[in-house]
C-alpha cells in the first residue's frame, strides 16, 4: 500500500513539473516573440525632429488613439508597411499583413503623441519588454526637449 501511494505521489509530482515547465516555456517564447520595431523608432524620432509631436498629458491616449475604423482606413490607403511604422513592437509569431502583428501604437497617423508613448512605456514595463520601454522613454524625452 505504501509503495502504491509513493508511486502515485511521484507520478503526480512529475506531471506537475512537466506542466509548470511547459507553461514557462510557452510564456518565455511569447515574450521573446515581440521585438522593438527599429523602423518605427527611427520614424518616430524623425517626426519629433520635424515638429510632428503632441506634448499632451497622461491619460489622453484613450481620446487621441486612432479607432479601429481609422486604422482600417489607414491600412486600406497606405498598406501594412506604413501601418507598422506607427507601432514600436512587432510580434514575430503573427503574419506580416495582420493588425495583430503590430503592438505598442504611439501616434494618430499624423503626429507622435506623448500620451501614446507613456502608454507604451507602462505596458512594456508591465509585460517585461525593456527594449520597447526604453525606446518609448527616449522618444518621450525627445518630445520634452523640443517643447522646452
Amino acid at each position: 500500500m505504501k509503495t502504491l501511494i509513493r508511486t502515485s505521489a511521484y507520478v503526480c509530482a512529475t506531471l506537475v513539473l512537466i506542466l509548470v515547465g511547459g507553461v514557462y516555456t510557452v510564456t518565455a517564447q511569447a515574450r521573446k516573440s515581440i521585438e522593438l520595431n527599429e523602423t518605427a523608432f527611427k520614424f518616430a524620432a524623425e517626426l519629433i525632429k520635424k515638429g510632428q509631436a503632441v506634448a499632451d498629458g497622461k491619460g489622453a491616449w484613450s481620446r487621441d488613439r486612432p479607432s479601429a475604423q481609422q486604422e482600417n482606413e489607414f491600412i486600406r490607403r497606405y498598406g501594412f508597411a506604413e501601418y507598422a511604422k506607427w507601432h514600436l513592437g512587432i510580434d514575430q509569431r503573427l503574419p506580416e499583413n495582420t493588425k495583430g502583428r503590430y503592438k505598442f501604437p504611439f501616434g494618430d497617423f499624423n503626429n507622435v503623441h506623448r500620451c501614446g508613448l507613456l502608454a507604451v512605456k507602462a505596458r512594456a514595463r508591465q509585460y517585461g519588454y525593456a527594449e520597447i520601454e526604453n525606446a518609448a522613454g527616449e522618444l518621450e524625452r525627445a518630445i520634452k526637449q523640443t517643447t522646452d
